[in-house]
């Protein structure tokens, strides 16, 4: 077999059609990257605490059974899953909503973006490979994202300051081109299904362990985790649900089951010791 590697084969947004059109027989995509493509997917990449890519999948898998598959015609889904909870880092402590106003944070797209704007912020893109040099520079003051971010791109160098808090992340996951599938001999599908289901599990990376791991090791590079106060976080989320209801008013007007889902999610989510912190309270 070949791998090629990071976009090698093309950009980011183009991952899902280089498999499900046959360029490569498997490969990893990112739902968020292609806005109102996936729409429903979406809910999998809400503001919730979950802290391992281990339960991100069993979350991930378990909504594609009940409801997810319907986006996804075509293509043998590997596994599907959210992202682990995104913090906020920046050069200068940031403690309220306040603090938070007028700031230029870097956002990986979809739900967060929204999040971001709800603070008072304003959401900036660019590759992850310039929020270094960004944030040295001043052009940002900081960033949404996963602590092993942090850690990849040495972002604790120079983002000294992190809320702990959860803006949620991505949706994305690993699907195969529904002939290479087909291909595979049946007596070794279930095989690939068991090994293949929950990677993080499987290898062990990226699990609710090593993320505690990694979350010290940011530590150990003298970075200041703050966390928010119950009534200020409260603040915090009422306007990330605020961002929710907003999202499945736009979906339930193009005739999808928006407000269902996002139930769901919030169920798949219990299930698993994971609050939604986006969750709608009166939607209980």
């Amino acid at each position: 077999s070949t791998m090629y590697a990071g976009g090698a084969l093309g950009k980011g947004p183009e991952h899902y059609d280089i498999v499900s059109k046959g360029m490569s027989d498997m490969g990893y995509f990112t739902a968020t990257w292609t806005p109102g493509r996936f729409p429903l997917t979406d809910v999998l990449s809400l503001a919730a605490w979950v802290d391992g890519k281990d339960v991100a999948t069993e979350i991930g898998n378990a909504m594609y059974e009940r409801v997810l598959k319907k986006e996804f015609p075509g293509v043998k889904m590997i596994e599907l899953n959210g992202c682990i909870q995104a913090f906020m880092w920046t050069k200068k402590p940031v403690k309220t909503l306040e603090d938070v106003k007028g700031l230029k944070i870097r956002s990986p797209g979809g739900h967060q973006t929204n999040y971001i704007k709800a603070l008072g912020a304003e959401p900036i893109f660019m590759p992850l490979g310039d929020v270094y040099m960004g944030m040295e520079t001043g052009t940002i003051d900081g960033i949404v994202t996963c602590p092993p971010l942090i850690i990849s791109f040495k972002l604790y160098e120079v983002a000294k300051h992190a809320v702990v808090s959860t803006f949620g992340c991505v949706s994305e996951g690993v699907i195969m081109n529904a002939e290479s599938w087909k291909k595979i001999p049946d007596d070794l599908k279930p095989t690939v299904d068991a090994v293949c289901h929950n990677p993080f599990k499987t290898t062990g990376g990226l699990t609710r362990d090593v993320y505690k791991k990694m979350v010290t090791e940011i530590t150990d590079k003298k970075v200041q985790l703050y966390n928010l106060p119950e009534k200020e976080a409260d603040r915090w989320y009422e306007k990330f649900q605020d961002v929710t209801r907003k999202w499945v008013e736009e979906l339930e007007a193009k005739g999808l089951k928006a407000k269902e889902v996002v139930k769901m999610y919030n169920e798949e989510c219990e299930k698993r010791g994971v609050k939604v912190a986006a969750f709608p309270k009166e939607w209980r």
